[in-house]
């Protein structure tokens, strides 16, 4: 970034009760080439006021009748943009110049060495203007990841609007659809003479291709839309470690705090969703024989935890320019207010999502603990057609 330049004139503030003083200060900064346009004060009501108007930098004695630099200092650093400020003095002492530099303060220098006013001017506004883009570019980058944060969370939405819109789809079409054929073979079933043994085989054959289709077509309205959640957030966790463990034959547990409260809109799918991506990372790449998910509610802050022990994640897998599950994970957590952490070694991996909970915000969307008569071998499935 390229340095900008003194502003021509440069407009001062000078905090001095002499008029020599002021002259030689004034002096030093135009035999330096500075074009000056300078105001010297001498007390704190003038001070103030002239602080109403625009200044490139305040120069400042340190001691004046009733007033002082320090003082002055103070006063600068409460305006919302305050100036670059030196002290210009005769009697400063080490300690006191340190401590107005810790105070904001851009310099300090002795009326007895004025050579290094211009040069300490110039990097005072300088600097002064550096921190000022500093800060712009630092407001810019926050707008604009609150704008990507934004962008992600309306993204989130519109998908599982989306994914809504097509699981109802297939659940109202196609599911219907193929249901009505299956009471039709079964119809036929009924109404075949024994005299034809193919036929009846050609008639088992596509009955057991629509069964495929069906089960198919429930996984797939699942998958987009997790029906189970209108049971409640540890059902539907229960409910997906008994379907993951059944397909996949990796043993898979969960544990609850059965004082579950109601949580905020958008919470339980976060946290299902978390889960289940987590589950397809261990059900692809982990090789592990046992997964466990915690569901905890500690302090305000709802955590839900999947580790297993499979063969853990290298810095590699994590650093790949096409790894965008843990990306998605983190970016759909951010829109409940939420985090994620990832921790990965020899003995498996660990994913946390944790997402602080308003006491105020709570609503019913969510009911507390499972009937445990919905899961088992025989547990309900939510998502089932009628049967012929």
């Amino acid at each position: 970034m390229q340095v900008p330049a003194v502003p021509s004139p440069l407009r001062v503030l000078h905090l001095e009760d002499s008029d020599l003083d002021h002259a030689l200060a004034m002096a030093q900064l135009q035999r330096a080439g500075l074009t000056v346009l300078a105001t010297r004060v001498e007390d704190e009501a003038a001070f103030r006021a002239a602080l109403a108007e625009s200044w490139d930098i305040v120069l400042s004695d340190y001691n004046l009748p009733g007033f002082s630099g320090i003082r002055a200092l103070d006063i600068v650093r409460e305006m919302a943009e305050p100036p670059p400020f030196i002290l210009v003095s005769g009697e400063i002492g080490e300690d006191v110049a340190v401590a107005a530099m810790r105070n904001g303060a851009s310099d300090y220098l002795l009326k007895q060495n004025l050579a290094r006013l211009a040069p300490a001017v110039e990097h005072a506004i300088d600097a002064h203007a550096s921190e000022r883009a500093r800060r712009a570019a630092d407001q810019a980058l926050a707008a604009s990841r609150e704008r990507v944060s934004e962008l992600a969370q309306h993204l989130q939405t519109t998908v599982e609007h989306e994914r809504a819109a097509i699981a109802r789809e297939i659940h109202d079409d196609v599911g219907g659809s193929l249901t009505a054929l299956k009471f039709d073979l079964a119809w036929l079933g009924r109404h075949i003479g024994e005299n034809t043994p193919e036929v009846r085989q050609r008639l088992e054959t596509a009955t057991e291709t629509l069964t495929h289709a069906l089960e198919a077509s429930k996984r797939i309205m699942h998958n987009l839309r997790p029906a189970i959640l209108e049971q409640g957030l540890v059902a539907a966790l229960q409910w997906m470690a008994t379907r993951f463990e059944r397909r996949t034959g990796i043993a898979c547990s969960f544990r609850a705090s059965h004082e579950l409260p109601p949580l905020p809109a958008g919470v339980p799918l976060v946290a299902y969703r978390t889960a289940q991506e987590a589950l397809t990372n261990v059900s692809k790449h982990a090789q592990a024989t046992r997964v466990a998910i915690d569901l905890t509610l500690a302090g305000g802050v709802l955590s839900l935890e999947v580790s297993d022990n499979g063969r853990g994640l290298s810095p590699e897998d994590l650093a790949k320019t096409r790894s965008f599950g843990i990306r998605g994970l983190r970016e759909r957590s951010g829109t409940v207010g939420g985090w994620v952490d990832l921790s990965s070694g020899a003995g498996g991996t660990t994913l946390i999502l944790s997402i602080p909970l308003d006491g105020e915000s709570l609503d019913d969307e969510e009911p507390g603990a499972p009937d445990p008569g919905l899961f088992g071998e025989a547990g309900h499935d939510p998502s089932a057609w009628g049967e012929p």
